[in-house]
């Protein structure tokens, strides 16, 4: 299997990453694993965060790696948490605080059109002058009251609407078929070709 470092420290998206890739005989292993601490994300697109945490982490490993930065955009809060997702509700970050936060912003607002949005790099080396890059959006709507057991972060209030469910209710490989992250990978693994 050929080695690739996770430039994360969420165990959600290890765990969904190492499902979507191990058909393509990578063994993902995070950051931690190589005491990586994370990366600044000071930027304000989520594909300049993501650039940063894969040099970041091929920098100190000497492996390639791969680092997404996802988040969730809302219409009527003028695409926010965007980049600020994760730490939405403040520090330290939590998603019961971030939900809480989201759902009080949308109290009385009728517009709950939302995105998540994935952005996927892939860096063969720190100093790879042509990193892989790939995007995924999954649009849907933000409900008032969490269902389903799944997932993580805002998934129990992600609304799927043409399947009635929230993100947390799906299964598994429905959620990784049809998730940002899936379709970002997809489109990462018809570039890569599994040349690396």
């Amino acid at each position: 299997m050929k080695k690739l470092v996770l430039a994360s420290g969420n165990a959600g998206k290890l765990r969904e990453f190492g499902q979507l890739l191990a058909p393509f005989d990578f063994e993902v292993l995070p950051q931690s694993a190589f005491n990586v601490p994370e990366a600044e994300e000071p930027h304000v697109t989520f594909v300049e965060n993501a650039i940063a945490k894969a040099r970041h982490a091929a920098q100190l490993t000497g492996l390639p790696a791969l680092a997404d930065d996802s988040g969730l955009c809302v219409e009527a809060l003028g695409g926010a948490p965007g980049v600020w997702s994760a730490r939405y509700g403040g520090e330290p970050k939590s998603d019961a605080k971030n939900n809480a936060k989201l759902l009080a912003d949308l109290a009385g607002v009728a517009d709950r059109r939302a995105h998540y949005v994935a952005v996927l790099v892939l860096m063969r080396a720190a100093d790879d002058p042509q990193p892989i890059v790939a995007e995924g959006e999954w649009h849907g709507e933000i409900v008032d009251a969490p269902r389903g057991e799944g997932g993580f972060g805002y998934d129990p209030y992600f609304l799927v609407p043409d399947l009635g469910l929230t993100v947390a209710e799906l299964p598994h490989e429905e959620k990784n078929r049809r998730s940002h992250r899936g379709q970002a990978l997809a489109q990462l693994i018809a570039r890569l070709r599994l040349g690396m």
